[in-house]
């Protein structure tokens, strides 16, 4: 489901499981996988990506739906956990974006550092206003502490589908580029951050995004 490889002083994280949909299995993975990254020896950063058409597509929503309402609510709290991770992650982040990042798959996306976005196929998109599904409090301040007002208001409520260069000037990903450039350019960006001291870059971080961080991680 996720490989990781080290590559100088990055790591590239892969997920490899179809549509990249968050269920208890997915999130499990991404935690030992972060959890590897985080006690490694430095200098450290980290590159994430999917394979295929997908970055990742978000909830699983199938399977959450046999979960009930009471797992269901404590599967969200789990994925808000995620988010809040990788926000304040302590070391360099950068979300390579291969293809779709759509809901969720989308959010993790901005939890990172920086990102990097396939220019030539592939969408970011905030659909719930289409799925009729509201977002979480939590999810809303993730939205809204990563990207421009403008662009904020116009993903959450339109539920634009935004390419590569769409995006990039949107100010959603930092470069779209082509599609075998997608993790060489993520890796050119985070290699240099990896000597940064990993307490200090957590703090800052959580200096940056104290209510996002404070709604995601619950009471």
């Amino acid at each position: 489901m996720i490989d990781l490889v080290r590559e100088r002083d990055v790591y590239v994280l892969t997920v490899d499981d179809g549509e990249n949909r968050f269920n208890r299995a997915s999130i499990a993975a991404w935690n030992r996988a972060l959890d590897e990254v985080e006690q490694a020896p430095r200098p450290a950063a980290l590159v994430t990506t999917g394979t295929g058409k997908f970055y990742s597509n978000g909830l699983d929503l199938e399977w959450m739906a046999g979960e009930g309402p009471d797992g269901a609510q404590a599967f969200l709290a789990s994925v808000h956990a995620l988010f809040a991770r990788m926000l304040c992650f302590p070391a360099a982040t950068v979300a390579a974006i291969n293809g779709h990042a759509f809901a969720g798959g989308g959010m993790l996306a901005l939890a990172h550092d920086f990102r990097v976005m396939r220019e030539d196929r592939g969408y970011f998109c905030l659909p719930e206003i289409d799925l009729g599904a509201p977002l979480t409090e939590g999810m809303t301040a993730l939205i809204q502490c990563k990207l421009p007002g403008p662009v904020c208001h116009e993903a959450v409520i339109s539920g634009r589908r935004y390419g590569g260069a769409d995006a990039q000037r949107a100010q959603i990903v930092d470069r779209s580029v082509s599609q075998y450039a997608v993790v060489p350019t993520a890796i050119e960006i985070a290699e240099p951050l990896a000597q940064k001291d990993p307490a200090t870059l957590a703090a800052l971080k959580r200096g940056l995004y104290p209510r996002a961080l404070g709604i995601l991680s619950g009471p």
